[in-house]
């Protein structure tokens, strides 16, 4: 895509940025309950900030990087890469929500405890990509959470929520594009084993 400079002579190609991720993609009736209970936090704390639309709510289970253009040979290995996990379906509930302290104030929901089933399906798709026990042990230590909220003007406490049971059945690699337009594009789906 082209677009005219400032001074009208020539032209710049738009900006992209391009990530990829491996993700729990929830369905249409997650996707609703998660944002009534974003409305609900939404009217009982005063938050400020950019309220994440449905269409755009995941669980990242490694995140593989950002990119100027679309990493074509990385999706291809990534993509084999998630043809070799072997992992059961699990279910688990988002039960809390809470804030993580960086820049941006991301609100998210979570799960108090991790469940197997999870730290399983990530340790599986990390070992799947060659990494160390190392690498994989500091992944293992990140929040399993939905982002909800970007750049709140406050933290948000833990605040238990009513709980949203998820089964998992799935998971996906993702490409985010973010530039004159943003889009989440599902690369792949692998079944988990019942």
């Amino acid at each position: 895509m082209q677009q005219t400079t400032l001074a009208g002579f020539g032209h710049a190609k738009a900006c992209e940025t391009h990530r990829l991720f491996f993700a729990l993609w929830p369905d249409d009736e997650i996707r609703a309950t998660i944002a009534a209970r974003s409305d609900r936090l939404k009217q009982d704390h005063a938050a400020g900030g950019r309220w994440i639309k449905p269409h755009r709510y995941h669980l990242t289970l490694h995140y593989l990087g950002e990119f100027p253009r679309r990493p074509t040979e990385l999706i291809e290995l990534a993509a084999a890469a998630g043809d070799r996990v072997r992992a059961t379906a699990f279910d688990f509930s988002l039960d809390v929500a809470g804030s993580f302290a960086n820049r941006s104030i991301p609100w998210w929901l979570g799960c108090r405890e991790a469940p197997m089933g999870l730290e399983a399906l990530g340790s599986a798709i990390s070992e799947s990509l060659g990494m160390r026990a190392s690498q994989s042990a500091n992944a293992a230590k990140l929040v399993p959470h939905v982002t909800i909220l970007r750049n709140a003007t406050r933290a948000l406490e833990p605040t238990p929520v009513q709980p949203i049971e998820w089964p998992v059945g799935e998971f996906v690699l993702i490409e985010s594009v973010l530039g004159t337009t943003s889009r989440y594009d599902i690369v792949r789906r692998w079944n988990l084993r019942d």
